[in-house]
Protein backbone atom coordinates (compact mmCIF):
# COMPACT_ATOMS: atom_id res chain seq x y z
CA UNK A 1 0.00 0.00 0.00
CA UNK A 2 2.78 2.43 0.92
CA UNK A 3 4.69 1.53 -2.26
CA UNK A 4 1.59 2.25 -4.38
CA UNK A 5 1.28 5.74 -2.92
CA UNK A 6 4.96 6.43 -3.57
CA UNK A 7 4.61 5.11 -7.10
CA UNK A 8 1.58 7.32 -7.75
CA UNK A 9 3.39 10.30 -6.24
CA UNK A 10 6.51 9.74 -8.33
CA UNK A 11 4.40 9.37 -11.49
CA UNK A 12 2.60 12.63 -10.71
CA UNK A 13 5.91 14.41 -10.11
CA UNK A 14 7.32 13.04 -13.36
CA UNK A 15 4.22 14.04 -15.33
CA UNK A 16 4.30 17.47 -13.68
CA UNK A 17 7.94 18.09 -14.60
CA UNK A 18 7.34 16.94 -18.15
CA UNK A 19 4.28 19.20 -18.32
CA UNK A 20 6.31 22.10 -16.92
CA UNK A 21 8.94 21.79 -19.65
CA UNK A 22 6.41 21.23 -22.44
CA UNK A 23 4.28 24.14 -21.26
CA UNK A 24 7.31 26.42 -20.96
CA UNK A 25 8.21 25.66 -24.56
CA UNK A 26 4.66 26.36 -25.71
CA UNK A 27 4.46 29.65 -23.78
CA UNK A 28 7.91 30.81 -24.90
CA UNK A 29 7.13 30.13 -28.56
CA UNK A 30 3.72 31.75 -28.18
CA UNK A 31 5.16 34.85 -26.52
CA UNK A 32 7.84 35.22 -29.17
CA UNK A 33 5.30 34.78 -31.97
CA UNK A 34 3.10 37.45 -30.36
CA UNK A 35 5.97 39.96 -30.21
CA UNK A 36 8.04 39.27 -27.11
CA UNK A 37 11.59 40.59 -27.54
CA UNK A 38 14.13 37.94 -28.54
CA UNK A 39 17.36 39.79 -27.89
CA UNK A 40 19.95 38.35 -25.53
CA UNK A 41 18.92 40.89 -22.88
CA UNK A 42 15.32 39.61 -22.83
CA UNK A 43 15.68 35.89 -23.59
CA UNK A 44 16.26 34.92 -19.96
CA UNK A 45 13.22 36.98 -18.93
CA UNK A 46 11.11 35.23 -21.56
CA UNK A 47 12.25 31.82 -20.32
CA UNK A 48 11.48 32.73 -16.70
CA UNK A 49 8.05 34.05 -17.64
CA UNK A 50 7.25 30.96 -19.69
CA UNK A 51 8.28 28.73 -16.76
CA UNK A 52 6.02 30.73 -14.45
CA UNK A 53 3.08 30.46 -16.85
CA UNK A 54 3.70 26.76 -17.30
CA UNK A 55 3.82 26.27 -13.53
CA UNK A 56 0.48 28.04 -13.17
CA UNK A 57 -1.27 26.25 -16.04
CA UNK A 58 0.36 23.10 -17.43
CA UNK A 59 2.04 21.66 -14.34
CA UNK A 60 -1.09 21.07 -12.20
CA UNK A 61 -3.02 19.65 -15.14
CA UNK A 62 -0.18 17.36 -16.19
CA UNK A 63 0.35 16.10 -12.65
CA UNK A 64 -3.34 15.28 -12.22
CA UNK A 65 -4.54 14.26 -15.68
CA UNK A 66 -1.31 13.02 -17.26
CA UNK A 67 -1.70 12.58 -21.00
CA UNK A 68 -5.48 12.08 -20.96
CA UNK A 69 -6.55 14.13 -23.97
CA UNK A 70 -10.21 13.75 -23.02
CA UNK A 71 -9.66 15.32 -19.58
CA UNK A 72 -7.49 18.15 -20.97
CA UNK A 73 -10.11 18.92 -23.58
CA UNK A 74 -12.96 18.84 -21.04
CA UNK A 75 -11.10 21.11 -18.61
CA UNK A 76 -9.43 23.62 -20.93
CA UNK A 77 -11.52 23.68 -24.11
CA UNK A 78 -15.03 23.02 -22.85
CA UNK A 79 -14.36 24.41 -19.34
CA UNK A 80 -16.52 21.81 -17.61
CA UNK A 81 -14.88 20.80 -14.35
CA UNK A 82 -16.76 18.23 -12.29
CA UNK A 83 -15.01 18.12 -8.92
CA UNK A 84 -13.07 20.30 -6.53
CA UNK A 85 -9.67 19.33 -7.94
CA UNK A 86 -10.80 20.03 -11.48
CA UNK A 87 -12.13 23.44 -10.45
CA UNK A 88 -8.77 24.17 -8.83
CA UNK A 89 -6.96 23.28 -12.06
CA UNK A 90 -9.30 24.86 -14.59
CA UNK A 91 -10.21 28.31 -13.33
CA UNK A 92 -6.79 29.41 -12.01
CA UNK A 93 -5.17 28.33 -15.28
CA UNK A 94 -7.70 30.29 -17.31
CA UNK A 95 -7.27 33.23 -14.94
CA UNK A 96 -3.48 33.20 -15.39
CA UNK A 97 -3.77 33.18 -19.17
CA UNK A 98 -6.40 35.93 -19.30
CA UNK A 99 -4.55 37.95 -16.67
CA UNK A 100 -1.35 37.75 -18.65
CA UNK A 101 -3.19 38.79 -21.80
CA UNK A 102 -4.75 41.80 -20.10
CA UNK A 103 -1.45 42.61 -18.40
CA UNK A 104 0.17 43.02 -21.81
CA UNK A 105 -2.08 45.93 -22.77
CA UNK A 106 -0.09 48.75 -21.12
CA UNK A 107 3.27 47.59 -22.50
CA UNK A 108 3.08 49.29 -25.93
CA UNK A 109 1.90 52.62 -24.52
CA UNK A 110 4.40 55.46 -24.84
CA UNK A 111 4.85 56.17 -21.15
CA UNK A 112 8.34 54.65 -20.95
CA UNK A 113 7.94 53.60 -17.35
CA UNK A 114 10.16 50.87 -15.86
CA UNK A 115 7.16 48.68 -15.06
CA UNK A 116 6.26 48.53 -18.76
CA UNK A 117 9.39 46.54 -19.60
CA UNK A 118 8.98 42.92 -20.66
CA UNK A 119 7.70 40.74 -18.79
CA UNK A 120 6.72 42.79 -15.73
CA UNK A 121 3.16 43.66 -16.81
CA UNK A 122 2.32 40.18 -18.05
CA UNK A 123 3.76 38.58 -14.92
CA UNK A 124 1.69 40.73 -12.57
CA UNK A 125 -1.36 40.19 -14.75
CA UNK A 126 -0.84 36.41 -14.70
CA UNK A 127 -0.45 36.30 -10.94
CA UNK A 128 -3.49 38.50 -10.35
CA UNK A 129 -5.54 36.42 -12.79
CA UNK A 130 -4.40 33.23 -11.07
CA UNK A 131 -5.47 34.52 -7.65
CA UNK A 132 -8.84 35.60 -9.05
CA UNK A 133 -9.19 32.13 -10.60
CA UNK A 134 -8.46 30.43 -7.26
CA UNK A 135 -11.09 32.53 -5.50
CA UNK A 136 -13.59 31.96 -8.31
CA UNK A 137 -12.99 28.22 -8.22
CA UNK A 138 -13.76 28.10 -4.50
CA UNK A 139 -16.90 30.17 -4.95
CA UNK A 140 -18.19 28.26 -7.97
CA UNK A 141 -17.44 24.86 -6.50
CA UNK A 142 -19.21 25.57 -3.22
CA UNK A 143 -22.07 27.25 -5.06
CA UNK A 144 -22.52 24.17 -7.25
CA UNK A 145 -22.36 21.91 -4.17
CA UNK A 146 -24.96 24.02 -2.40
CA UNK A 147 -27.23 23.92 -5.45
CA UNK A 148 -26.90 20.11 -5.61
CA UNK A 149 -27.84 19.84 -1.92
CA UNK A 150 -30.89 22.04 -2.43
CA UNK A 151 -32.09 19.91 -5.40
CA UNK A 152 -31.80 16.69 -3.38
CA UNK A 153 -33.87 18.00 -0.45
Amino acid sequence: MKFDRFCQFSKAVGRGLLGLLAGALVFALGAISLGAPVGSKYMLSTIKWSLLMSALTFLPAAAIFGASWVDWQRIFVKTRPTGFVEYMVCLPAHGAIFGSWFGAWPMPLDWERPWQEWPICVTYGALLGYVIGVVASFVLYFHSRRRQCVKVD
